[in-house]
């Protein structure tokens, strides 16, 4: 994946320079040093290479595998999707605006054997489908993130997606690595934050199974609400990690799946044993019968 020399700087759609309101002293900054480079601010911004382990650590903290279709947004010289493909065993697509990076990036799939499983496109990553991949990739800059947010949480419940530096806003990681990264072109600490989501079911609302009611309010992958069971209400605060719910308390564990349109309570130990067994459907009503 490639990186802006000046990421605060460079335009969402990834190839042209752009100036925004609000960022005039760094704008007068980065336009000196391109100035010294002998880039003009008509020019396409400069890119450079992140580093291998970075790559890698995106990949592995996915949990990238051969059943798995990889999506990169904005795929630069082509070496995520052809990790993926050859060190991970997946199939994957690379998007990218640039067809001079389009052309370098097939060449380096058929010069490492992938070319059948990594497939590359001139396309808009706001105009890509992204239902089709498993585990989407990225280094774009924070608003750009901000503006797929709406579509990745719109993805099927389980989808990965990860995040080379940058975050979603509150949206917040179930999991975040910081790698190591001493040939990074870019920055001071020369370290890289990787950051990985789990898209969450959509499971606010209320839930109905023999004789228990479950209410639900959804932020994101965190649930609250409260289960009533035989006229007495527990309260409840659990995690979603894609289809699977998972709620915690001292002594007490409980682990809910959605199977087909029902969630299905899979381990109920301590306050929550009472639920054991249980099978809650999704009520359009105010009430359970």
């Amino acid at each position: 994946m490639l990186e802006p020399i000046c990421p605060v700087l460079a335009s969402p759609r990834r190839g042209h320079w752009r100036l925004r309101r609000g960022l005039r002293g760094a704008a007068r900054l980065c336009a000196g040093w391109l100035a010294a480079a002998g880039v003009s601010a008509q020019d396409e911004v400069p890119f450079v290479v992140s580093p291998e382990p970075v790559t890698l650590a995106m990949l592995s903290i996915a949990g990238v595998g051969p059943r798995d279709v990889v999506l990169d947004l904005g795929s630069g010289d082509g070496r995520i999707v052809i990790t993926a493909a050859r060190r991970f065993g997946a199939r994957g697509l690379g998007v990218e605006l640039s067809p001079q990076l389009v052309d370098k990036s097939r060449d380096n799939a058929r010069r490492a054997g992938v070319a059948e499983r990594a497939q590359f496109q001139v396309q808009d990553l706001f105009e890509t489908d992204l239902s089709q991949a498993s585990v989407i990739t990225m280094y774009l800059l924070p608003e750009v993130n901000l503006q797929l947010r709406p579509k990745l949480l719109a993805l099927k419940a389980g989808t990965r997606i990860v995040s080379h530096d940058w975050d979603m806003g509150d949206w917040v990681p179930d999991h975040t690595r910081v790698v190591d990264a001493p040939d990074k072109p870019v920055g001071l600490e020369k370290k890289s934050r990787v950051h990985l989501w789990t898209v969450p079911a959509q499971l606010g609302g209320l839930w109905c199974a023999k004789g228990a009611a479950l209410r639900l309010e959804q932020r994101f992958q965190q649930l609250r609400g409260d289960i009533t069971r035989d006229q007495a209400a527990q309260p409840i605060e659990a995690r979603i990690e894609g289809t699977l719910v998972h709620a915690s308390q001292p002594q007490g564990r409980l682990r809910m799946a959605l199977r087909r349109e029902a969630l299905r309570v899979e381990v109920a130990h301590g306050p929550y044993a009472a639920l054991r067994g249980l099978v809650f459907a999704r009520s359009s009503g105010t009430s359970c019968p």
